[in-house]
């Protein structure tokens, strides 16, 4: 390859990649506060008050989450890892919803958070009754974009999500206390039968959070 020609592509990588990290600061800074917030080991209450916090700001602004992570599927749902604590004392995911595209029933066995990025979606909170069958607990919750809704085994852990419209797509960004796609979780139907599932994710490879190369112009 010429000096010329091998110039031209360093610059074209080298542009892209700083798009990227440009594109992802706010979804970086998120991870930082949101490990310094879990250093402190808080209770359970204060993760979803103060991390819930955080997302709303994250969720507050549409111009970050990069556009391969942003994709739908026509037949389900994608839920697509953005980052995952080295430790698993959380995760992150965004989730793409195609037109009408809903979950099953179920839960999470631990903490979450879901903010609102793009679109809307409905959550539907169930309890499970005597005999184990899962019955509406409250109205569904619509989320707007801004919104952040909290979910944990100690206030409510089950319910079924369902993007709001039936001819666009929707994004939320999802936190957990735990590496979600390897936690192992239940589906529940209406006749009360539970299933185990564990979701893993929709990608093998994730975003560049930590090129800071060019944060700072070289002297």
């Amino acid at each position: 390859m010429s000096t010329p020609a091998r110039a031209a592509v360093s610059a074209a990588f080298s542009s892209a990649a700083a798009a990227q990290t440009q594109s992802t600061v706010p979804l970086r800074d998120f991870v930082t506060a949101l490990s310094r917030l879990l250093d402190q080991q808080p209770t359970e209450a204060e993760i979803l008050s103060r991390a819930g916090a955080l997302l709303g700001v994250l969720v507050a602004r549409d111009d970050w989450l990069p556009a391969e992570y942003a994709q739908p599927h026509p037949e389900h749902f994608q839920q697509y890892l953005l980052h995952a604590d080295s430790g698993e004392r959380f995760s992150i995911v965004s989730f793409v919803w195609g037109p009408g595209q809903r979950t099953p029933i179920h839960d999470h066995t631990t903490w979450g958070l879901i903010g609102m990025l793009r679109g809307a979606e409905y959550s539907q909170p169930f309890k499970l009754d005597a005999q184990g069958k899962p019955q509406p607990d409250g109205p569904a919750i619509r989320l707007e974009p801004g919104a952040v809704e909290h979910v944990s085994p100690r206030i409510g852990d089950i319910h079924r999500v369902h993007n709001a419209f039936d001819d666009r797509t929707s994004i939320s960004i999802h936190v957990y206390g735990g590496n979600i796609g390897g936690i192992h979780r239940s589906v529940y139907t209406e006749d009360g039968e539970r299933k185990p599932f564990v979701s893993g994710y929709s990608n093998t490879h994730l975003p560049n959070l930590w090129d800071r190369s060019k944060d700072t112009p070289a002297s």
